[in-house]
């Protein structure tokens, strides 16, 4: 009994968690709805999966800025396939109970800690690798649950 009441009160916190604007230039965290390349959202159906993140939008070449109070914990590689390589990088945080990833972003620093608001990357060119999407910032959840409730 004692477990199932302290994993609610983490579930209590960590709901009440709101992104603040991840990128400069899109201050409301607008998500990416429709595109000839597909949807944004959560569950939105890909090629032969489905999409476990949610697309916020990000001009190529934007800055990347800390949600909230966030430890960096490492650099990541987004895509195994090298054909994608100008936009595969990302990285690992964590902070306010969360851990998550944040692709399509070249880090300027991948260990510390960072503040809400200060800059933690640039937006990679997304046009070069899928011509006519949306730029945007793909968020996962490192459990891959649904992130929009935090938006």
């Amino acid at each position: 009994m004692r477990r199932v009441i302290v994993i609610l009160a983490v579930l209590c916190v960590s709901a009440a968690v709101r992104f603040g604007p991840l990128c400069s230039g899109n201050p409301t965290n607008r998500r990416r709805t429709s595109d000839s390349w597909g949807q944004g959202h959560y569950g939105a159906t890909r090629d032969t999966r489905v999409h476990k993140g949610l697309d916020i939008i990000c001009s190529d070449g934007s800055t990347v800025l800390a949600p909230f109070d966030v430890t960096l914990n490492g650099k990541l590689t987004v895509y195994r396939d090298q054909s994608k390589e100008a936009i595969n990088e990302g990285i690992n945080l964590s902070g306010q109970g969360l851990c998550f990833k944040l692709f399509y972003v070249r880090p300027y620093k991948t260990s510390g800690s960072v503040k809400k608001g200060e800059q933690i990357g640039t937006m990679l060119p997304m046009q070069t690798v899928y011509p006519g999407i949306t730029s945007h910032v793909h968020i996962q959840m490192c459990d891959r649950s649904d992130p929009t409730l935090y938006f």
